[in-house]
C-alpha cells in the first residue's frame, strides 16, 4: 500500500500553483514593463489583482485540504 505524505503533497500543490500564477501574470507584467504611453494601467492592475484573489483562495484550499483526494481535486484545477 502506498503512503502519500500529505505535508510534502501541499508543498508540491502550493509549487504548482506558484508556477500558474506566475504563468498568468507573466503578459501582465509585460504590459506594464513595456510603459506604453496610453496604455490603461487601472485595467491591468485590476486583472493582476483578480490573479492574486484567485490563488488566495486556491492557498487557503491546499492548506485546508484533509487529504490528498482534495488535493488532487485542486491541482487539477489548475
Amino acid at each position: 500500500m502506498i503512503t502519500v505524505n500529505l505535508n510534502k503533497a501541499k508543498v508540491i500543490a502550493h509549487d504548482k500553483r506558484r508556477a500558474a500564477r506566475s504563468e498568468e501574470f507573466a503578459p501582465l507584467d509585460a504590459e506594464l514593463a513595456k510603459q506604453i504611453p496610453g496604455t490603461n494601467t487601472e485595467a491591468i492592475e485590476a486583472a493582476r489583482q483578480m490573479i492574486r484573489d484567485k490563488y488566495a483562495v486556491m492557498q487557503n484550499s491546499i492548506d485546508s485540504a484533509g487529504d490528498v483526494a482534495a488535493l488532487t481535486v485542486i491541482v487539477a484545477s489548475l
